[in-house]
């Protein structure tokens, strides 16, 4: 996700859309990206350091972007 301090234009087109489409109840809306990983075999905890250090130093830009979460089949999001 964008980091906080940093201008959404995406997330303030889909504000405006939503408002648009009679749906104004939100207050900001901020857009960012999902990566989606498949796991052969048992998700242990050395798994989810790898999975952590990947989102981390991998796949975002630590600049602008911050990993607000990770989720993993069978847990609740």
């Amino acid at each position: 996700m964008p980091k906080a301090e940093l201008l959404d234009p995406q997330g303030k087109a889909v504000a405006g859309a939503l408002a648009r489409i009679g749906k104004g109840q939100f207050s900001g809306v901020r857009v960012g990206k999902r990566f989606e990983l498949t796991v052969d075999g048992p998700i242990d905890d050395a798994t989810r350091a790898a999975v952590t250090e990947i989102a981390n130093e991998i796949l975002s830009n630590s600049v602008i972007e911050d990993v607000v979460g990770i989720h993993y089949p069978g847990e609740d999001a």
